[in-house]
């Protein structure tokens, strides 16, 4: 087994441990890279099946692609997706100019938080990884909410070989991250790999590409020539720019992302 074999093979597994463990699940697809391989890891795991929905939180600040490009591969693999949005968040006037950090939090913690409840999840699979964000390094594979969906990133299990924690107390909510220890390199080859269709927003046009993905207001490209993956790839093997670097609520708070996750965000 090479490096991909092995990271493909955990995450497998992980995802079979999720589905046998923790009842009534939902993965969280964002349309970007990383939540698409996850998809992809789920067929193989599951022979072809996702026996799970798929949640997209639409923020109604979405850049067109990304719409079309959701339901465009819902309709092609079949999938059960739930489409939600904080409606009373929208109609109260939210929106990226009162702040980055107050939007993202109705927008996105509480509208996730309100599909948790409204479905009754008793988990859910975000296909996150430790080098993309700092606070994202705090995680396990099972990381724990709280009845109230609060985050407690100073009170975390061992996660000591494959040995993970999967008996939670009842009503708690858990957050499965099957690519927790991939990287972004890691998830280009693989896509490259297995030839994952992929949204095009992530190939440079006028020397511009995104390499992370968000609300069209607070997501800006980076300066790339990158045209394909195998671009993409020799690209990141030489970079210096981080992954996030078009993230507008990265820097307007260094600590944005741990608070919204403390909270309940992805």
């Amino acid at each position: 087994m090479d490096h991909l074999d092995e990271l493909e093979a955990e995450s497998i597994y992980i995802l079979r441990e999720a589905y046998k463990n923790l009842g009534k699940l939902g993965l969280l697809w964002s349309i970007g890279k990383d939540s698409t391989v996850l998809l992809w890891l789920v067929k193989k795991a599951f022979y072809g099946q996702t026996p799970f929905p798929f949640i997209h939180v639409d923020t109604s600040f979405e850049m067109p692609e990304v719409i079309e490009y959701r339901d465009r591969m819902a309709k092609k693999l079949g999938l059960d997706l739930i489409v939600y949005t904080n409606q009373k968040a929208l109609d109260e006037g939210v929106n990226p100019k009162l702040g980055r950090l107050l939007c993202c939090g109705a927008l996105k913690t509480v509208a996730l938080n309100q599909v948790i409840h409204k479905y009754s999840f008793d988990g859910l699979i975000v296909g996150v990884r430790q080098d993309e964000e700092g606070s994202r390094s705090k995680e396990r594979i099972f990381s724990e909410r709280t009845k109230q969906d609060k985050w407690d990133y100073t009170n975390q299990p061992p996660e000591l070989w494959d040995e993970f924690k999967t008996d939670f107390p009842k009503g708690n909510h858990i957050r499965v991250h099957p690519l927790l220890h991939w990287t972004e390199l890691d998830i280009w080859e693989y896509i490259q790999r297995e030839n994952v269709p992929i949204i095009d927003l992530y190939f440079a046009k006028n020397h511009r590409r995104y390499r992370s993905l968000g609300c069209a207001p607070c997501t800006g490209s980076v300066k790339s020539d990158a045209k394909n993956i195998a671009e993409i790839i020799e690209e990141l093997k030489q970079t210096k720019v981080s992954e996030r670097a078009g993230r507008a609520q990265d820097k307007e708070d260094a600590y944005a992302m741990q608070k919204l996750r403390q909270g309940g965000y992805m």
